[in-house]
């Protein structure tokens, strides 16, 4: 587990990257039209360099690199809900500890019992998904 300000850091570099990508994909459909246009415009001899062509021309994000990406931002999201679940765990310890000790209503700390539970089933559940999705997410960035 990381510092959960690390974890919001991750989160936000690959939100940045994930918006920056939405803005060049956009960028790259209305280059076409203007690359039209200007090809109107060149003169003949202009038209036929195809070394020029190809310079103009990105490369587009190849499909693995893609999926790492939204595969980082999947992860980050769920590293995001396990921070959540771990101070919902220890909120529930606090309420349980109130509820038995200072307030005397036993009656309650059953239910809380009960939601702590839950809460705890959660978070080893969503601490093995990580650890599998990291090994993933591993696996996508070998493979870019």
């Amino acid at each position: 587990m990381g510092d959960p300000r690390n974890v919001a850091h991750a989160k936000k570099v690959t939100q940045e990257k994930h918006h920056k990508a939405k803005h060049a994909q956009k960028a790259d459909a209305s280059q076409p039209a203007k690359k039209a246009q200007t090809e109107e415009t060149k003169s003949p001899a202009a038209k036929q360099s195809p070394v020029e062509k190809t310079e103009v021309e990105k490369p587009a994000q190849s499909p693995d690199s893609a999926q790492l990406e939204k595969s980082l931002a999947v992860l980050s999201t769920l590293k995001d809900l396990e921070f959540h679940s771990r101070s919902n765990i220890e909120k529930l310890a606090e309420l349980s500890l109130t509820i038995e000790e200072e307030l005397k209503q036993k009656a309650f700390a059953e239910g809380i019992g009960a939601v702590y539970a839950a809460q705890d089933a959660f978070q080893s559940k969503i601490l093995k998904l990580i650890e599998d999705y990291e090994a993933e997410c591993t696996r996508l960035s070998g493979s870019a």
